[in-house]
Formats: C-alpha cells, sequence, structure tokens
C-alpha cells in the first residue's frame, strides 16, 4: 500500500477550493478563494487576461502547498467556466505549464456524479432517494439518485446558467424586477424539464433534497442566524424553504453596498448573490421541495475518497 497525501482540486467559475488530507482522509488544510475565473466572460465566451492572471496566482499557491505538504497524489477538475470558454483547453495548459497542476475538464454528467456523491453524505439514510442541486458559477446541476454507498442516477440535468454567468446577462448585481424575472423564467423551463422528465413528484416524499454550494450555505447561516457566515456549523443543517424565501426576500432588498457589508455575503460574493437567490429559489419553488438541506460536502469529497481506495489498495 503506498502511503502519502492526498489533494482535491475544483476549478469552478466564480471559486477555486483546495483541499488536502492524510491517506485516511483526514483533513490537513483546505482553502477558497473567490478568483472569479468567469468574470467578464459572457459577452464573448472567453476568459479574460485578468481573470486567469488572477487565477493562476492562485493555483501557483496551490502548487506550493502541494510540495509543503507532500502531496503524492491529487486529481484537478475543472467545470462549466473551462468547459464554456472558447480558451479554456489553453488554460489549463497554462495552468500546467505554469504551476505544475494538470487539470481534468469534466463533462456536466461527471460534475454532477461528484457533487451527488459528496452530499450524499449528507443524507438521511431512511431515505431511498436523494436530490442534489449544486449552483455553480457557471451551470447548475440538478440530479435524482438512489440514496446508497454507489448512488445510481436516475435523472440529471445541466443549466447552463450559474451566479456569475447569470448575474452578466441579466443584469443582476443588484434586484431589478424585469431582469429577476426574465432570470426566472429561463430557469423555470429547465427546472419543469427535470420536474416532468425525472417524475420527481413520485419520488418526493421519500427523497432528501440537498443544496451544495456557496449559496445554499450563506442562505442557511442567514437562516439559522449563526452570526456571520459559517460554512462548517451549517454544514447537514436543514430549514424549511418558507425560511430560505425570508432571507432571499432580505437580500433582495439590499444595494450591491450593503450586500458587501452583509455579514452572510461579503464584497467577493457580492456581485453574484441576488442571480444565485433567483435560480435557486425557481428551482426548489419549481420542484416543490419544502424543506431543504446545505451542505459542504461535494465533488472535493469524493475525489479524496476516489484517490484513497486507488492507492489503499
Amino acid at each position: 500500500m503506498e502511503t502519502g497525501n492526498l489533494a482535491a482540486i475544483d476549478l469552478g467559475t466564480n471559486s477555486c477550493r483546495l483541499r488536502i488530507t492524510d491517506i485516511a482522509g483526514n483533513l490537513l488544510y483546505r482553502q477558497a478563494e473567490a478568483v472569479r475565473l468567469g468574470e467578464g466572460m459572457y459577452a464573448n465566451q472567453c476568459f479574460t487576461a485578468q481573470a486567469m492572471e488572477r487565477t493562476l496566482k492562485f493555483l501557483s499557491q496551490c502548487a506550493e502547498h502541494l510540495k509543503n505538504y507532500r502531496v503524492t497524489h491529487y486529481r484537478a477538475i475543472s467545470t462549466a467556466s473551462c468547459r464554456m470558454a472558447s480558451n479554456g483547453e489553453k488554460f489549463v495548459q497554462m495552468a500546467e505549464e505554469l504551476c505544475g497542476i494538470k487539470f481534468d475538464i469534466i463533462d456536466a454528467v461527471e460534475e454532477a456524479l461528484l457533487n451527488l456523491r459528496g452530499a450524499r453524505l449528507n443524507a438521511a439514510a431512511d431515505m431511498p432517494y436523494v436530490l442534489v442541486y449544486d449552483l455553480g458559477g457557471g451551470s447548475t446541476e440538478i440530479t435524482l439518485a438512489t440514496n446508497e454507498n454507489k448512488p445510481k442516477i436516475l435523472y440529471t440535468i445541466s443549466i447552463p446558467w450559474g451566479a456569475r454567468n447569470a448575474s452578466e446577462a441579466f443584469g443582476l448585481t443588484e434586484y431589478n424586477q424585469e431582469n429577476a424575472e426574465k432570470l426566472r423564467m429561463e430557469i423555470k423551463k429547465y427546472a419543469l424539464e427535470f420536474l416532468h422528465g425525472s417524475e420527481f413528484l413520485m419520488y418526493l416524499k421519500q427523497c432528501d433534497c440537498i443544496a451544495t454550494s456557496s449559496t445554499a450555505l450563506r442562505l442557511m447561516s442567514m437562516v439559522w442566524n449563526t452570526d456571520g457566515y459559517d460554512k462548517d456549523l451549517v454544514d447537514g443543517m436543514s430549514a424549511e424553504t418558507v425560511r430560505i424565501d425570508e432571507a432571499i426576500n432580505c437580500l433582495q432588498h439590499q444595494t450591491l453596498e450593503e450586500l458587501a457589508q452583509n455579514q452572510y455575503i461579503g464584497k467577493n460574493r457580492a456581485p453574484v448573490m441576488v442571480a444565485a437567490s433567483v435560480i435557486f429559489k425557481e428551482i426548489y419553488d419549481t420542484l416543490q421541495i419544502k424543506v431543504l438541506t446545505s451542505s459542504l460536502k461535494g465533488a472535493q469529497d469524493a475525489i479524496i475518497e476516489d484517490l484513497r481506495q486507488k492507492w489503499q489498495s
């Protein structure tokens, strides 16, 4: 059996996350940075020089952490933004050449499966089914699956809108009723496709509904008055969606400056939080979900588990 530390890197449209564990899966180090790789991308589906520079700077730091923690095995994935950007392939080549980190640009199905396997760790054991939706910066995946160690995906859909690209495309750095309605109707189209295609209402009463995203964790922190954004505290916590409605209504009435000063949102998240809240609410409304669980666990947890199994065998 090989020994050594393990790492997972998840590069999204808005954030990049690094997690380092020992061979047993015990956390040694983690860091998340709002690199905003997809900022300014919507106009021409191309990463800007500034966004790439910011991201490469963080990835250089990640490379140092891999070295300092003596990581012997890692997997780095990139998701929606690199799939969509015309220079996405070029960017991951730059990341390998300049930072020594090799990325896999994964498709929407693998992205959904990785998030499902991680989020399942917060699912109630007595529920035979689980629904997971992950609201990223450039896309949103909704997945219905069996709730078991090796979950079987029953239906999944990838919505090509996330917090970052929807905020830019629909002009929603601050709430605007007309623009919000346009985004809501766009999301509703995909949510209805999922509702009917999966026959979700047949599963709903036997399904644990879990949301994995910064949006879900921030809203749950607001609902439970955690005196600031505490993602670890609200990991696995649940709330009725009527209470989440109240939190969303509160933030949608705030200016960009107020959102930046909001202890649950902050400067980096403020420009995309309104669009995120519109997407988030429309999905649980259309799917008629009454209770949601927020999950910090996601793709990184699944990657670490895969690495553990591979190098312990």
